[in-house]
């Protein structure tokens, strides 16, 4: 198998969650444009529809849907309208993620559960039912999008959320328990650790007001830069291909260089 053929997608079927905008539309994306088709699912549908609307360019089928990962109802909804659609899912992305602010002696209990339900639960729903039916098909790849501070503490100044970090711990060791426990399937199961990114949930820090605290961050990150869509959708179209086979249980950071630290 030649290199091209390794990384090709054409013909495949992926649903990523959280597709619309942020990490999940750079994933979703660069899959396009690897020729895999598409279901992409985020709790305002409409975000979705807009995305489509891009995606579709690259001359793929694109399915739209609402999905809360926290709603076993909307998970089962997304799992059975891909297989009629489609019939088949080669590749899931679990990429839908919420967080909360809020100083750490406040920290409100029901968003630490909200972030819980979204974060964990919601990704262990979702992927239980695809592996079922990836198991039937014979394997597949699924990529969870964790964090760096799934690994580490962060400051109050920069990231006063408490409850992400040990919810992104979670979905670390859920992706090395399922690369074990799913091998047996051929079933792959990875994630990527991104860093600071340009996104929705990170727009906060590039308020004129958080500039001190921006400089201060960029300061720990060796390469001194914050993600965009080119620095993540190469490594996931690789995750989602034959290219990756020989791996499974990794937690791949994607940080400019701050887990180094």
């Amino acid at each position: 198998m030649n290199l091209k053929e390794m990384f090709d997608l054409k013909g495949s079927v992926a649903v990523v969650t959280g597709g619309s905008r942020g990490i999940g539309r750079f994933i979703a994306n660069g899959l396009a444009e690897a020729g895999a088709n598409l279901v992409i699912a985020s709790r305002k549908v409409e975000n979705c529809e807009n995305a489509a609307k891009e995606l579709e360019a690259n001359g793929i089928r694109v399915v739209t849907l609402k999905c809360d990962v926290a709603s076993e109802e909307d998970v089962q909804n997304l799992v059975d309208t891909t297989m009629k659609e489609f019939g088949k899912i080669n590749i899931l992305v679990n990429s839908a993620g919420i967080t909360w602010g809020a100083p750490t002696l406040d920290f409100p209990q029901d968003k630490w559960d909200k972030i819980f339900d979204v974060n964990v639960r919601g990704v262990w729903m979702l992927t239980q039912r695809v592996a079922r039916i990836m198991k039937d098909q014979g394997g597949g790849k699924i990529i969870n999008i964790s964090s760096v501070f799934g690994a580490k503490g962060s400051m109050e100044e920069t990231h006063p959320a408490v409850a992400y970090n040990p919810s992104k711990a979670a979905v670390n060791l859920l992706t090395k328990n399922l690369a074990v426990k799913l091998a047996r399937y051929k079933i792959n199961v990875n994630a990527i650790a991104p860093g600071f990114f340009k996104t929705d949930m990170m727009m906060y820090l590039f308020k004129p007001e958080m500039k001190g605290a921006l400089d201060a961050t960029l300061g720990f990150i060796p390469l001194h830069k914050v993600g965009e869509e080119d620095d993540i959708k190469g490594l996931a179209v690789y995750l989602a291909s034959r290219a990756s086979d020989y791996m499974t249980g990794a937690i791949i950071p994607l940080d400019a260089g701050l887990a180094a630290f």
